[in-house]
């Protein structure tokens, strides 16, 4: 339903698309609609998100990840198995680095700073949270901000030390592309994302259509992303997404949960440093491929980034994939091995 308050939304998403596009700065489609909702949350505008079209947009990137997943690709996963292995090491020190800071420093609660640690999916963390008596409030703008800040740095980054431009083609435009592949990409899409949540799959909206396009793509049913123009809605959702998370904020939020989430931030890209090199030096990933590997941004954000800076798509996802594997499985077992069925 488009109720007065979502069409202020897509109003002032639109505009950042605008002004982004004025002022010729990097990815318009994600940034505009990202610190433009950013800014009016702030500023204390009533706005609505744009529901299951939000949801629907993210199977997209399903799609466009599952398409990309060819048998070359598959065959280079033994290849990957140092930096797959990386990935656990990695979601272990991020949780003893954490804990401490959040509880010691920030003074949280101990189920909150555990979670809020974790680096799992958004959304997951804070269910988890919740149900284990953690503060979901804080979770989500601690979580929100660190996707925020990772999604903002890690363009710079590239931009900066990397030299990447942030111009690379996403895709054919749609009138380059045959009408019964798109078609096929629609289906599966649909399929994809509620056969996935019938099945209780985490991420389902991405996860679902990945599985499915992946499957049409080693079968050589599919051999496209979807059109440039989808990829742009997609960007235009999640960008809206992010900013539209601080909704409501008040000031002692700002100065406790948002700016621990800043902060926590800036240490996860320290983190993230580390494990890039090592990535890179000792088990001979592209730089640029391990760099988007291991950033602790959302996956969602993550895939967007690898579209449009060239990244093996494959290679960024499989690691991404298993980061969240990890978190999500393993977190709630550790702390009930911690705090017993209380935590």
């Amino acid at each position: 339903m488009l109720t007065r308050a979502r069409l202020q939304t897509f109003v002032i998403a639109m505009l950042g698309v605008l002004a982004f596009h004025m002022l010729e700065l990097p990815l318009p489609f994600l940034f505009g609609p990202m610190f433009a909702c950013l800014g009016a949350a702030l500023a204390g505008i009533r706005m609505q998100g744009a529901g299951q079209i939000s949801v629907a947009a993210r199977t997209v990137l399903g799609v466009a990840v599952g398409a990309s997943i060819t048998p070359t690709i598959l065959g280079q996963v033994p290849l990957m198995a140092f930096t797959l292995a990386l990935v656990p090491i990695y979601v272990v020190l991020i949780g003893l680095v954490g804990v401490p800071f959040f509880q010691r420093i920030c003074g949280f609660d101990r189920v909150t700073s555990y979670y809020a640690a974790m680096p799992g999916g958004f959304q997951d963390m804070v269910l988890f949270g919740q149900e284990a008596g953690g503060d979901p409030r804080a979770l989500s703008l601690i979580h929100a901000t660190r996707v925020l800040v990772i999604v903002s740095l890690a363009p710079l980054l590239l931009a900066g030390p990397f030299g990447v431009g942030l111009d690379h083609p996403i895709g054919a435009p749609a009138r380059d592309l045959p009408v019964a592949e798109m078609a096929i990409m629609v289906v599966i899409a649909l399929i994809g994302w509620k056969g996935g949540q019938r099945l209780g799959l985490f991420g389902a909206a991405i996860l679902g259509p990945m599985i499915l396009a992946a499957a049409l793509s080693l079968t050589d049913i599919l051999h496209h992303r979807p059109p440039a123009e989808a990829i742009m809605a997609a960007q235009f959702f999640i960008g809206m997404g992010i900013g539209m998370q601080f909704r409501g904020v008040t000031l002692h939020e700002l100065r406790k949960d948002v700016a621990a989430g800043a902060a926590f931030a800036v240490i996860l890209a320290v983190l993230a440093t580390g494990f890039t090199l090592a990535a890179h030096r000792l088990g001979g990933a592209p730089i640029l491929d391990a760099f988007l590997s291991f950033a602790p941004g959302g996956q969602a954000e993550m895939t967007v980034l690898a579209i449009v800076v060239g990244a093996d798509l494959g290679f960024v996802v499989i690691h991404h994939l298993m980061r969240l594997v990890v978190v999500i499985t393993g977190a709630p077992i550790v702390a009930r091995l911690i705090w017993g069925k209380s935590a």
